[in-house]
């Protein structure tokens, strides 16, 4: 059994961390909660924009651009399209935050197995320092947009995604990333964000007749808009993903916290053993010493 002081120093060991967890713990849930605020206050428009999109494809009979698949090709048949694929991976900067890294970071590896020709770009150290570190050849690294997302940060990532894409240097682009849903139970999901699929915006209910007048042509502003929309969609997996982040680590962080506590509890009971152990100890002693004593005053009597 390990002596009094040995467990003590353990004990307060254990108490020091647990000050830190609990304080990550808070500064997790501050974060998510800010962010969560932030893409409440953002998507409406991107979904007014959706809607306006949909509305502009009821007065088309006929769409050809390069932003959407071509007429006659199916959601499921876009596999069939040649050329470099994109692969976007979302990632944090730093680990403590239970599975959430490793998630995304299997899913984008299966997704690069399924096809040779790729391109990786990637936000987040973590990611960048694992696949670097497995020999994936990165095209570029967006640096510090995984700790701030923010409208400026989506813009400068999807800028550089669609000149490649415009420049057919890229003939699809996937972002992979963690949907956090309601925050029982963030997936990593992989979705195509260029080119998109007409029926994308088919579902979307509402008026068809235009109240507008499109200069120079309703096919032209579609696709400046589209190029916009496409900046939402990164903007909302961004922050999806930093607030799939800041709970994974909450949780992580909770868990060790609760880990700490049985610790404390059983080291506190061990303390009170080896204390209970050396009293009793002490209390031999001072009886044996006691009798000794007598002992020696009787022989001299």
């Amino acid at each position: 059994m390990a002596g009094m002081k040995e467990i003590k120093n353990k004990i307060e060991g254990i108490q020091e961390t647990q000050k830190i967890t609990s304080a990550m713990y808070l500064i997790a849930s501050t974060k998510l909660r800010k962010a969560r605020e932030k893409l409440d206050n953002t998507m409406p428009y991107f979904d007014e924009l959706k809607g306006d999109i949909a509305m502009m494809f009821a007065n088309l009979e006929t769409y050809e651009s390069i932003f959407f698949l071509p007429e006659g090709v199916e959601e499921e048949d876009d596999t069939d399209l040649p050329g470099k694929y994109g692969y976007l991976v979302i990632t944090a900067d730093k680990g403590l935050a239970g599975e959430y890294n490793m998630r995304v970071i299997r899913d984008a590896e299966k997704r690069l197995r399924e096809h040779d020709d790729n391109a990786l770009f990637v936000v987040g150290e973590y990611g960048r320092a694992y696949f670097a570190s497995h020999g994936y050849q990165i095209e570029k690294s967006f640096l510090y947009s995984a700790q701030n997302p923010d409208m400026d940060r989506a813009r400068f990532i999807c800028d550089h995604l669609v000149d490649l894409y415009v420049k057919r240097e890229l003939s699809k682009i996937y972002l992979i990333y963690t949907d956090f849903g309601n925050g029982l139970n963030p997936t990593a999901v992989c979705k195509r964000i260029l080119p998109f699929h007409r029926a994308f915006f088919d579902e979307i209910p509402g008026n068809s007749e235009s109240l507008f007048e499109f200069v120079p042509s309703v096919q032209e502003v579609l696709d400046n808009i589209i190029q916009n929309y496409v900046i939402g969609y990164v903007y909302s997996a961004l922050i999806d993903s930093f607030c799939s982040e800041q709970n994974a680590r909450m949780m992580a962080m909770d868990n060790a916290n609760r880990n700490a506590k049985e610790m404390l509890d059983k080291l506190r009971l061990e303390y009170n053993h080896a204390r209970q152990s050396a009293i009793t100890q002490e209390i031999t002693e001072v009886s044996s010493g006691a009798r000794a004593l007598r002992k020696n005053r009787n022989r001299g009597n």
